[in-house]
């Protein structure tokens, strides 16, 4: 686990409230490593294109950010 990224005890407390992958064309995205690249982000201040590249694309993550919000997923 890295500065900023969710421990195992943590993705085991919050896995099940988050949506089942979405099942279209390509394998879905790992959703605990969305959640950190948000983490990330959110615990940084820095823009998404400075998100590092062992969370995936920054634009995988931010439209997933973006989608979770919109479904009230942080609400939750």
């Amino acid at each position: 686990m890295q500065r900023h990224e969710l421990s195992g005890e943590q993705w085991e407390r919050i896995k099940e409230l988050l949506p089942s992958p979405r099942r279209r064309g390509r394998r879905p995205s790992d959703a605990r490593q969305m959640l950190n690249g948000t983490l990330w982000i959110v615990r940084t201040g820095a823009p998404w294109r400075d998100l590092p590249e062992r969370f995936g694309p920054w634009q995988t993550v931010y439209k997933r950010f973006n989608r979770w919000s919109r479904t009230g997923v942080w609400d939750r």
